[in-house]
């Protein structure tokens, strides 16, 4: 990746979770990426959703937090699962009041942008 690119130019360059994890140096057992890779990127993008309006203005600064969301994503799935971590909706089973549960998903969250 080239080193003079912007954050906000090189995260546009990342297509898979293992450009992620090379870019911002968090170690990684590939046979975990290889299994968990949506579900790393969506907990990656879940934690920094949380944590956007209070990045601080210096890129370094923003560097140093998604390294720290990144890694704190792929280490979720080192210790678990996709099935326990309940990442996608279709994981989030409801509680049906006569018994059983449901992982209906509505169409304005299929299509959310």
């Amino acid at each position: 990746m080239d080193d003079t690119l912007t954050l906000a130019e090189a995260l546009d360059e990342l297509v898979s979770a293992e450009d992620f994890l090379d870019y911002f140096a968090v170690p990684y057992d590939a046979s975990v990426v290889q299994v968990n890779r949506l579900h790393i990127l969506q907990r990656f993008h879940d934690y920094l959703a949380k944590q956007a309006p209070v990045l601080p203005p210096e890129e370094s600064a923003q560097r140093a937090i998604y390294r720290q969301w990144l890694e704190l994503a792929y280490q979720d799935f080192v210790s678990s699962d996709a099935q326990t971590e309940k990442v996608f909706a279709v994981f989030q089973h409801v509680d049906q009041p006569g018994g059983g549960s449901s992982s209906f998903v509505s169409l304005d969250k299929v299509f959310q942008q």
